[in-house]
């Protein structure tokens, strides 16, 4: 399938390698990485290389609505299983360097993703903001300095959304479409009233999540992507972690073989 937004897709042996699980990537065996630890809940800059990420939900909703959300929840985790598309969207922070690596690989397959940035990082990478945007991509809000929200008190949770978005606003002159918060796979009452207050609907969850933070392997990454994503995934990944940017071909080329795009939340939700 061909068009704007997708990449080729690859010849049938590389197709047959792609659902048969056996597609090797370039050095992929030099791929390894220490396991990620979560970050701690501080106010200190996040690390050069990521943030830590959320422990993964369990199970997959398979909505139709635009708006999909696992049943009996109330943040989005799913788009409408009947699109040919699917959502990659990225915990924001970590080095400049290989997001602009992965920026350039999106832009060689036509992709789009959302990127929920941490506002503290941000500020220390100001130039990143234009140059996701310009990128056709979107940006997002993912706290102000990622602690684990579920432990703080309203006050501190109002002030992790208020001040990332006041950050966006700065540097874009809007605070994004979309807030996920930190530290937690899914939002709590007083999260969600501060995401409100704060100008944003339903917080953005996801059904898919290779662990890639954990720094596991390009294949691995890979592998569990495979496993996951179905038409209308809201697929959670992270910038700074070298096994994403060199998994990223590939997984765009499974989602070509499977005549899905990769295009914004936005685009897979569709007007909020």
């Amino acid at each position: 399938m061909t068009g704007p937004g997708r990449r080729p897709v690859p010849d049938p042996a590389r197709r047959a390698l792609l659902a048969a699980g056996m597609l090797t990537l370039p050095g992929l065996a030099a791929c390894t990485g220490a396991t990620g630890t979560p970050a701690a809940a501080t106010t200190a800059a996040p690390p050069a290389r990521g943030p830590a990420a959320e422990p993964s939900p369990s199970g997959a909703a398979s909505p139709t609505r635009t708006q999909a959300r696992r049943a009996g929840g109330p943040d989005i985790t799913h788009g409408p299983a009947d699109t040919a598309a699917v959502a990659l969207t990225f915990h924001g922070a970590g080095d400049a360097t290989l997001l602009t690596r992965m920026l350039a690989e999106l832009a060689a397959a036509g992709a789009r993703v959302t990127i929920l940035a941490i506002g503290q990082w941000l500020a220390g990478e100001p130039r990143m903001a234009r140059q996701i945007l310009d990128g056709g991509h979107e940006l997002g809000n993912h706290t102000w300095s990622h602690r684990t929200m579920p432990r703080l008190t309203a006050a501190q949770v109002r002030v992790e959304v208020d001040r990332a978005a006041a950050e966006l606003r700065t540097l874009t002159g809007s605070a994004g479409r979309w807030f996920r918060p930190s530290g937690t796979p899914h939002s709590t009452p007083i999260i969600r009233a501060a995401a409100v207050a704060a100008g944003y609907g339903a917080c953005l969850a996801y059904d898919v999540d290779p662990l890639d933070y954990t720094d596991p392997g390009a294949a691995t990454v890979l592998r569990r992507f495979r496993a996951g994503v179905e038409p209308g995934s809201i697929v959670s990944l992270h910038l700074g972690h070298p096994g994403t940017v060199q998994a990223m071909p590939a997984m765009l080329d499974l989602l070509a073989s499977r005549g899905l795009s990769a295009v914004t939340a936005g685009r897979l939700l569709g007007p909020g």
